[in-house]
């Protein structure tokens, strides 16, 4: 039986301001195999973003050396929730993230300007304080409230992905919505951030790395001559117990590479890249040209 993968490597992103580690700063999880196949990990906590993208690449290119195939999963939003790219005149997901990389301001020290381009999005697709909202009452303004809206007008508040977790996973363990900007556990501030980094990320792999689903569509993506996989995962879907001591979110990108690893072995990780199960041609269409998927949701 083949793996799909050597290396497993999670990340879990932040949208900290200033520099932090610990709680609520970037986690990076590395599963690798030695030369007897035995996993051994490593775990990373960069104080910034930017020393996050340094170190991943770092990491990520002595994987290729060895010869890994890396298996990368983001545990934050690859896209945005359905027709928010068509509002914006903009074309399905690449389209998205070529705006957001264009707005998007994320400095040296983490400070960065995420609710302003929260902000600029509502006034171009509703000229009022939604979609998107919540702000500290410092960044609030006229098109972004600290509140959040009676009425989601025609946008759906999540994506269908984060639907189709409903039911499968404990009630507090859900994803809030991408049109959350800020409180504790929010993602639509880190998916900004997120999005532009691994946009960045991608280019730098070239073709060798691949976009699931929003590249490859549903399906195990074609591995020749592929040496990344980049995919969105929710570490709350994996159960796990915390070491003493352990950071919460340390304890999360452990216990998700050790599932996927683990899977992998099985020969059953494979099946996770599958088109989701119940879900309509339309409803599939969209999730794999602009809203993107969790891995085994």
């Amino acid at each position: 039986m083949q793996r799909l993968f050597g290396a497993y490597v999670i990340i879990d992103y932040s949208a900290a301001e200033g520099k932090k580690t610990g709680e609520s700063s970037v986690w990076i999880g590395v599963m690798k195999r030695d030369v007897r196949f035995r996993l051994s990990y490593e775990t990373h906590n960069p104080a910034t973003r930017a020393e996050a993208q340094v170190l991943l690449r770092s990491i990520l290119a002595d994987l290729h050396k060895r010869g890994d195939r890396i298996f990368l999963g983001l545990g934050f939003p690859l896209g945005l929730v359905r027709g928010t790219a068509a509002r914006l005149q903009l074309n399905g997901w690449k389209g998205m993230w070529d705006f957001l990389a264009k707005n998007i301001v994320d400095k040296a020290d983490n400070t960065n300007n995420r609710f302003q381009v929260a902000a600029k999005i509502n006034r171009l697709i509703t000229d009022e304080a939604w979609p998107f909202w919540g702000a500290p009452k410092n960044a609030s303004q006229k098109w972004l409230s600290t509140l959040k809206p009676d009425s989601f007008g025609d946008f759906p508040e999540f994506r269908l992905t984060e639907d189709a977790l409903s039911g499968k996973i404990k009630k507090t363990a859900l994803p809030k919505s991408l049109w959350q900007m800020h409180g504790a556990g929010v993602a639509g501030g880190v998916a900004m951030l997120g999005i532009v980094a691994v946009r960045s990320l991608l280019e730098h792999l070239g073709d060798k790395a691949r976009l699931w689903p929003l590249q490859t569509g549903f399906g195990t993506p074609e591995l020749d001559g592929v040496n990344t996989v980049v995919a969105e995962v929710y570490p709350p879907m994996f159960e796990g117990e915390s070491t003493t001591g352990e950071v919460k979110d340390a304890a999360a990108v452990r216990i998700t590479a050790a599932a996927l690893a683990e899977l992998d072995d099985k020969g059953q990780l494979d099946a996770l890249f599958g088109a989701p199960k119940g879900l309509s041609e339309t409803d599939a269409a969209a999730a794999a040209a602009e809203e993107g998927w969790i891995l085994g949701a």
